[in-house]
């Protein structure tokens, strides 16, 4: 035995004796401490020491630890195993490999700290930071998604438990940095300077969803696709068509004298029953008794409605505007069907005025005496859209036929709304201007006709999302009572569309959904197949447990069924086109004359001076029709009317669309045409300096003329 070997021994039992106990207390405390410097390097490099040092041997180290890498594999290997024989191996590879951590005895684990050799971190700090780091990426992932419910009102029970199930932060009073998501209750203005984030009303919603302005919208699109718009019944707006109301009656009952029509009047600003009423003579209008104002809407009334149980009942049916462009639309699987209290008759003279026996709102059925809160989802007053399904199923109905007429009737009447909507949009958030991203839910009421026709009644901007029903405990003491059928159905509806804009999904799980849509042969489905499930929002460890998504996607799933109803949007483009100003909603007469000059729509036969009859024509009737405008100039309506004038002119003898279709393609193309031009036009120089060569004329006598009328009728707004 060698002298060196001897003097190597008695080193490694002098350094073992004091540092089992160490390694114990270690074990003990199950804790990672730092291992002084001095502790872990050998006497051949026990003199660096300090931070001085340490640095000046940077360089040093890393070349060392490059040796280490190629040559020292073996011993690494021996210091990151388990020693059985008391550490002695582990000692040997801590000689030869000064500056390694120290090993825990029996746990096979380094104990980790800031010690550092040379200025090479130890292999067991650098794991841990990278520990630390993959950490801190999920923690940011699973930030919680901020929400202001200080706006929401009625829906704020629902909104509540949906934000519980999600695991995510609410700021009932709310908050002074922003947040991601703003809930409001009733419009888009709920909150004022909000410029990031998303909210859940869109800019203009409560305006167009008016009776008269839906009816307007869904009239405009039944001129060009008087088929595929037949589910809205044949509507009149009182008073300025009472005239072709009356005579549109009297000449249906001369060719039918057996023909006794029932009509149902609305307030244009009424809600919840209010104001509603069935007439069956015209002379039976009350329109200056309405407390909602003159303008009313008269509907024809559904006769024969589908009955469940003797009664009429409706269908509540929620629907998810996620984005206008590109335009998303989703269904809820499941909706509410509301009943009548009182057994169904087709109306007379006698029964015009049961309200419980032709009207299915809840606010006012609520009040009978018949009124059955429901405690399960197929029986009383409010049950599931599902249970009358599956009866109807149960009795040989195609439920899928039934449900596929009801999204084509969604689609549509959405078709009908985007393109006014877009406008509203632009005035309140002008491209470039801050602001946020818009979503809503929508409610739609829908009847089944006895033969399964589904009848659209009308869209609510504000669907009720309450969860609890108002009882009477004792005589005239009243409480909130849970609802059990509304809570599952409306709660499903909010927390599902809280996934889909979940502002960390809108990059990642629903942008493919998109793009597929539109790739071509995607999106072209069958209605009658039940539409798939949307992809789930896949937030790590916060959505695990909830139930997938009761929302379904239809639009831009069925683009190829639907997308040829889009004129009218198109329409809406040029209109925006030529505001000129941002943020206004109304086109001018210059704007006008520059779109029919960019156009090239003047001819012969149409002069400038024409056009300018035809808007004020058209601005002024217009105008007179909606008292509550905030702006003079044409509207997005009576552009319509004025370009389907245009269109008629120009192309003779074709159906309506044909001809519409045929102007949009010749704007487009004129505009386009007009833009390329404007591109390849070289920048302007300054002609060469030089007697002047321009010869100034005078204007003549029939160039005066024909200017005259046009500078005489054109008033700017």
């Amino acid at each position: 035995m060698s002298d060196h070997y001897v003097q190597v021994k008695e080193e490694l039992e002098q350094k073992k004796s004091p540092g089992e106990g160490g390694e114990k207390d270690a074990v003990a405390e199950e804790e990672t401490v730092p291992i002084p410097l001095a502790a872990s390097v050998s006497p051949a490099t026990a003199s660096l020491r300090g931070r001085g040092d340490v640095a000046k041997t940077s360089v040093t180290g890393r070349q060392r630890s490059k040796s280490r890498s190629t040559q020292g594999a073996p011993d690494r290997n021996i210091g990151n195993k388990r020693d059985s024989d008391g550490g002695h191996a582990a000692e040997i590879a801590r000689e030869k490999m000064p500056g390694t951590l120290l090993q825990v005895k029996g746990t096979g684990k380094a104990l980790q700290g800031r010690a550092e050799t040379n200025g090479v971190a130890a292999p067991g700090h650098q794991e841990g930071d990278r520990g630390k780091e993959d950490g801190n990426k999920v923690a940011r992932k699973r930030r919680a998604v901020t929400v202001d419910t200080s706006k929401a009102k009625t829906s704020l029970e629902a909104l509540k438990v949906s934000i519980r199930q999600l695991k995510w932060k609410e700021f009932p009073l709310g908050r002074r940095v922003a947040c991601d998501i703003y809930w409001h209750g009733v419009s888009f203005h709920d909150n004022e300077n909000i410029i990031s984030g998303q909210v859940n009303k869109f800019p203009g919603m409560i305006e167009m969803l008016r009776k008269i302005n839906l009816s307007r919208a869904v009239r405009t699109m039944q001129e060009l696709f008087p088929e595929e718009y037949s589910f809205y019944p044949r509507s009149w707006i009182l008073p300025e068509e009472f005239p072709l109301f009356t005579t549109q009656i009297r000449l249906a009952k001369d060719s039918d004298s057996a023909l006794n029509p029932t009509f149902i009047v609305k307030p244009d600003g009424g809600s919840q029953g209010d104001g509603i009423y069935l007439i069956r003579d015209p002379r039976d209008l009350r329109i200056t008794a309405s407390p909602h104002g003159k303008h009313v809407i008269v509907q024809e009334y559904i006769q024969k409605p589908l009955l469940i149980d003797k009664l009429k009942f409706d269908i509540r049916l929620y629907v998810l505007l996620r984005s206008l462009e590109p335009l998303e639309i989703y269904i809820a699987k499941e909706g509410l069907s509301r009943f009548c209290t009182e057994p169904y008759q087709e109306p007379n003279q006698k029964n015009l005025n049961h309200v419980f026996m032709h009207l299915t709102n809840y606010s006012l059925n609520v009040h009978s005496g018949n009124f059955i809160h429901s405690h399960s989802n197929s029986t009383g007053s409010k049950r599931t859209f599902s249970s009358i399904l599956y009866r109807l199923a149960s009795k040989g109905v195609d439920i899928k036929k039934v449900w596929s007429d009801i999204i084509s009737l969604v689609i549509k009447t959405v078709i009908a709304l985007v393109p006014e909507l877009k406008v509203y949009y632009q005035a309140d958030i002008p491209p470039g201007k801050p602001g946020p991203t818009c979503f809503q839910i929508l409610g739609f009421d829908i009847l089944l006709m006895k033969n399964l026709k589904p009848v659209l009644l009308e869209v609510n901007a504000n669907p009720s999302m309450r969860i609890e029903h108002e009882q009477e405990v004792s005589p005239g003491v009243f409480e909130y009572v849970p609802s059990p059928v509304d809570e599952e159905v409306k709660v499903g509806v909010i927390r599902d569309t809280l996934r889909l804009v979940d502002p960390a999904q809108k990059k990642t799980s629903h942008l493919p959904i998109l793009v597929r849509s539109l790739l071509p042969g995607e999106g072209g489905g069958e209605l009658q197949k039940d539409v798939p499930e949307a992809e789930s929002p896949k937030r790590p460890g916060v959505e695990s447990g909830l139930p997938s998504l009761c929302l379904k996607q239809v639009f831009p799933k069925y683009t190829k069924q639907f997308n040829y109803l889009r004129l009218v949007e198109r329409m809406a483009a040029l209109f925006v086109r030529f505001l000129g100003v941002k943020g206004t909603m109304r086109l001018g007469p210059t704007g006008f004359r520059t779109f029919i000059r960019n156009c090239k729509l003047t001819n012969s036969s149409l002069s400038m001076a024409a056009i300018d009859i035809l808007y004020i024509d058209i601005t002024r009737r217009w105008g007179g029709t909606v008292s509550e405008s905030r702006e003079a100039g044409m509207s997005l309506p009576a552009f319509a009317e004025a370009f389907f004038y245009l269109a008629q002119r120009r192309f003779k003898a074709q159906p309506l669309r044909e001809q519409v279709q045929a102007l949009l393609e010749l704007c487009e193309a004129q505009l386009k045409g007009k833009t390329s031009r404007e591109r390849r036009a070289p920048p302007y120089a300054p002609p060469p300096p030089g007697p002047p060569t321009a010869i100034h004329r005078a204007p003549d006598s029939q160039t005066t003329q024909a200017l005259q009328p046009a500078l005489s009728t054109t008033v700017e707004t």
